[in-house]
């Protein structure tokens, strides 16, 4: 057995033990491939983290950079308690329609907001409704620097920001890459490391999706910057 199938197995395992079925987010997964979108979103057990994390922080306001099919946003969307709000910002208004009809069938309508357009043309307004207890971004990687400033000004001490995707399959490891993915990623761990309004840590991770990780930030000061 290759590695990439005891990854994946080792994936379903967890899933069929520790999820439970799911039918709304197993149609999110079903129209969103129907639809043509790409299958990026986060795996079973990526959405269940993202899950848990806003339970365990008592998140009551989320804001997402890329919803895609609106996935991720189900999941979250599920871990708010009552008033709790979701923005998500999606740049295709194809991806947008698919996530809509997705988040309606799952019963969330009244608790997510679709935003689209380039997150960087619409991160700009969302001041007056912020801060947000939790930042998930999931979006294109080159502008993942930019992403971190609007995050850390959107946020306020204590929020939590999580960045999926940045170990580009060990690519990370490359400084002298020229694909813009990794050069975005490396530079958002770089001035995640050098602001010391920022704790952070990076876990990998290997499943159905391959050999990836994710970087999980606290706002509010190190506890190493004296």
């Amino acid at each position: 057995m290759s590695d990439s199938d005891l990854w994946s197995g080792t994936d379903d395992y967890f899933a069929g033990l520790l999820l439970a079925p799911d039918p709304a987010l197993d149609a999110a997964l079903a129209a969103s491939e129907a639809a043509g979108l790409p299958p990026i979103n986060v795996s079973p057990s990526q959405g269940k983290l993202l899950h848990l994390l806003a339970r365990v922080h008592g998140a009551r306001s989320v804001l997402e950079i890329g919803t895609l099919g609106g996935y991720s946003t189900i999941w979250l969307a599920r871990a708010l308690p009552p008033g709790g709000r979701l923005i998500t910002l999606e740049a295709e208004p194809r991806h947008a329609e698919v996530a809509r009809a997705n988040i309606d069938r799952a019963g969330l309508g009244d608790v997510v907001d679709i935003r689209v357009g380039p997150a960087l043309g619409t991160l700009p307004a969302l001041g007056p409704e912020g801060p947000f207890d939790l930042v998930f971004v999931d979006a294109d990687k080159p502008s993942n620097p930019d992403y971190l400033a609007w995050a850390v000004e959107l946020a306020r001490p204590g929020s939590v920001i999580v960045f999926d995707n940045v170990v580009r399959g060990g690519a990370v490891l490359d400084a002298d890459s020229a694909d813009p993915g990794v050069r975005g990623t490396r530079r958002v761990l770089e001035l995640i490391a050098a602001d010391p309004r920022l704790s952070a840590t990076a876990v990998q991770t290997v499943g159905g999706k391959g050999w990836d990780g994710f970087a999980l930030v606290l706002v509010g000061g190190r506890e190493d910057a004296g």
